[in-house]
């Protein structure tokens, strides 16, 4: 079996491998000015989704130019954040080099999609394939591709640890060689009961001062997560941005979460912004967490709620998220000032990050790997994919970090 890292090495963005030029597992971009796209568009048999995030599905449209026409396979919640985002991303730069398909593209993607459920094997390009639940946002799989003869596991993106919205990941299907990310490779986690009580206290303590609270939130995953926290702790909270579309979805999808009934309740709990009539500015009078998009800072409702909560100290902005380099949320974190809509803002509100991430951490990626000392693992989505593969040669894992465009042979 011979795969091929189109994107995603070094980096944590446009994810993509390519087994034995046939089958595709994900297709997606990284984010920035100008977005970044994997080295080359290939024509595969068929292709297979992990999960629904931008930088592992972003690209996928593009798959289907001229007269290819693969079957894209993916979980049901996956097809439609898939479609969500490309929606979106059509919206914003439809007709521009940062958008690398059309609107025919899309409507193609519902002609070749095919869904599946976890443990539900499937034939594609001529190999078996198997989902399974990989623990980082609804519908996010762990894929074994099994050729006859080599079975690879190409674990996506995945956490050890139970979420809110998501369980942990519980399985190790067998493999004879693993593709594994590496995003926190170097980082361990904090307890995130740990984190939730801190970030209750905070929010709480903020609204009895008479303050607004806003919580920039990534919209597929983070967002609803942090909705259940409020709801559980009971902070009136308002939900603003994609992150609502994407709440109304997975509630369709009870199956794919780790409480339907709390993610109901939780629904229920969050007042929905309409943004109508200067509804938004008025919101941010309240004594209340805004949880909108976007998660950096760099788009979506929190450009308004943000230039209108700055000044008062009194406020709070809670980062619940990674702040990429360059984005203004790093640059709030780091310098208490942010380019907001194209000025630099200085911010009086206090600025605090939570780590609500939806990753395993090193602790749970050595935890995971455990169960594949003997399969030849290669790392991959991560900045520092190299390092992590020399500590599990130390370990005596027979482990690599892949260069951009490398085909290995597994």
């Amino acid at each position: 079996m011979e795969v091929q890292f189109l994107g995603g090495v070094g980096e944590v963005g446009r994810s993509a491998l390519l087994v034995d030029e046939s089958l595709l597992l994900d297709f997606g971009l990284l984010t920035g000015n100008p977005p970044q796209f994997p080295v080359r568009t290939p024509s595969p048999d068929a292709v297979v989704v992990s999960h629904g995030h931008l930088d592992h599905v972003g690209t996928v449209p593009a798959l289907l130019s001229g007269d290819r026409r693969p079957p894209i396979h993916w979980t049901p919640p996956t097809y439609e954040l898939a479609m969500t985002l490309a929606r979106d991303t059509l919206k914003l730069h439809g007709g521009t080099l940062q958008c690398p398909f059309t609107e025919t593209n899309l409507r193609r993607v519902t002609q070749v999609s095919e869904t599946h459920g976890y443990r539900e094997s499937f034939e594609a390009a001529g190999y078996e394939i198997t989902f399974y639940d990989a623990g980082h946002i609804p519908g996010s799989a762990h894929v074994l591709v099994d050729d006859g003869e080599t079975r690879l596991l190409y674990t996506g993106d995945f956490h050890t640890e139970d979420q809110r919205l998501v369980p942990g990941t519980t399985a190790r299907p067998d493999a004879d060689a693993v593709v594994c990310e590496s995003t926190y490779s170097d980082v361990e986690h904090e307890d995130r009961a740990t984190v939730e009580e801190r970030f209750a206290e905070s929010v709480q303590t903020t609204l009895w001062e008479g303050g607004t609270v806003v919580v920039p939130a990534f919209a597929i995953g983070r967002t609803q997560e942090m909705l259940l926290v409020c709801e559980a702790y009971d902070i009136p909270c308002y939900v603003d941005g994609m992150g609502k579309q994407v709440t109304e979805m997975l509630d369709q999808y009870p199956e794919f979460l780790r409480d339907a009934d709390a993610f109901r309740r939780a629904k229920s709990h969050a007042r929905f912004v309409t943004g109508r009539d200067g509804q938004r500015e008025r919101i941010t009078e309240q004594k209340a967490a805004i949880v909108t998009t976007s998660g950096m800072l760099s788009g979506g409702p929190a450009m308004t709620y943000i230039p209108a909560i700055r000044a008062n100290p009194t406020n709070k902005i809670a980062m619940t998220g990674y702040q990429v380099e360059g984005t203004p949320g790093r640059d709030l974190l780091e310098t208490g000032s942010a380019e907001i809509d194209g000025r630099i803002m200085p911010v009086s509100a206090k600025v605090e990050q939570f780590d609500f991430s939806a990753h395993a951490d090193r602790d749970g990626l050595l935890e995971f790997l455990d169960s594949y000392r003997d399969a030849p693992i290669l790392i991959n989505h991560g900045d520092r994919c190299d390092a992590f593969a020399t500590t599990l040669r130390e370990d005596g894992y027979d482990a690599d970090a892949p260069e951009l465009g490398e085909t290995v042979s597994v």
